[in-house]
């Protein structure tokens, strides 16, 4: 089959088209042709990062992709869910010893996909796996529920605009912050409040927006230094989830409103093969949110095929980029 193929790790030049062996369906598993792979984060931090990224990183040589929507060719003993010809999605590959989506076939765990929702095409069903299933576990966790003031850091963003909207359907009143004409057009497309955080402070926000009590929920998908800005929107007793916390941070302020943090690592059943039915169970609902009409992607309009993985890579480094890039691989 052909696929799109790493032998070092490093800049986006790395990728090559090869032509490799296709994988043999095995029990629990099945063999997927594969449609379209979007693009995340993760993936240009393992392509530029390798063995420093342990033990996310492959083996070399290596096909990368997490996401992808495609059409079973195969079903291994034991799958009773999924039939051939069945249209499916998931995050089942790109890092550690899983083949990714970036070729003509993957073998995916069965537990780590569902029936793609029938409404969305193969491009957008390629784009939710790995930012929905962040965005739905770290708002589940956080109790999130109607009636409740739900802020989404980043509500622009790959996570964030999945995010914001998965609150929407649970009921809740959304804000999100972004900057920009752009971003602030999105998110209120998407039904959410927008807040320029380039233009109004913390403090600003929380006062026009709840009062100066705070949010019930604050769902954080930049992380990282941004935590402290958390922190300082969530309600007392409130709910703090985030997608990046890797950081040094003084949790004084969290203890005396009495924060709960929610880290959500959505690889870890990929990685440790943990739980991996959760994420098919996920997976499953967002569909169906998918197809009662209260979600659905934003593609970005730049097209990629499987020759043109590296620049599809550039463009999501770029921060150009609107909504999810994805790549056309059949």
């Amino acid at each position: 089959m052909k696929a799109s193929l790493i032998k070092r790790f490093g800049g986006s030049d790395v990728f090559e088209i090869a032509d490799i062996a296709t994988p043999e369906v095995k029990a629990g598993h099945v063999l997927v042709r594969v449609a379209a792979s979007s693009v995340n984060t993760v993936d240009t931090m393992i392509r530029q990062m390798g063995e420093a990224l342990a033990p996310l990183s492959p083996q070399l040589p290596a096909v990368l992709g997490m996401d992808f929507a495609g059409t079973i060719d195969a079903v291994g003993e034991g799958v009773t869910e999924f039939a051939v010809g069945d249209e499916v999605y998931g995050c089942a590959g790109g890092l550690a010893d899983l083949q990714g989506a970036l070729a003509e076939f993957m073998l995916a765990d069965a537990q780590l996909i569902a029936h793609k929702p029938k409404n969305l095409s193969m491009k957008e069903a390629a784009a939710i796996p790995l930012v929905g299933i962040t965005a739905y576990e770290g708002l589940i966790r956080a109790g999130t529920k109607a009636g409740q003031k739900v802020l989404v850091h980043g509500g622009a963003g790959g996570v964030g605009h999945i995010a914001l909207q998965i609150a929407r359907h649970l009921g809740a009143d959304v804000y999100a912050t972004g900057a920009g004409e752009q971003s602030a057009a999105l998110i209120q497309q998407l039904g959410a409040t927008a807040i320029d955080y380039k233009q109004e402070t913390v403090a600003d926000y929380v006062a026009n927006h709840t009062g100066g009590a705070g949010f019930d929920v604050v769902f954080d998908s930049v992380g990282g230094a941004n935590m402290a800005n958390s922190f300082e929107a969530a309600a007392l007793n409130g709910q703090v989830a985030s997608t990046v916390a890797m950081v040094e941070l003084d949790l004084t302020l969290a203890h005396f409103k009495g924060l709960s943090l929610h880290v959500v690592f959505m690889l870890i059943p990929m990685l440790h093969n943990y739980q991996r039915q959760r994420h098919g169970e996920i997976l499953q609902a967002l569909a169906a949110i998918a197809e009662a009409g209260a979600l659905r992607p934003v593609v970005d309009q730049h097209t990629f095929t499987l020759s043109d993985v590296g620049q599809a890579h550039d463009r999501l480094a770029s921060g150009q980029a609107l909504g999810k890039v994805v790549i056309d691989v059949a």
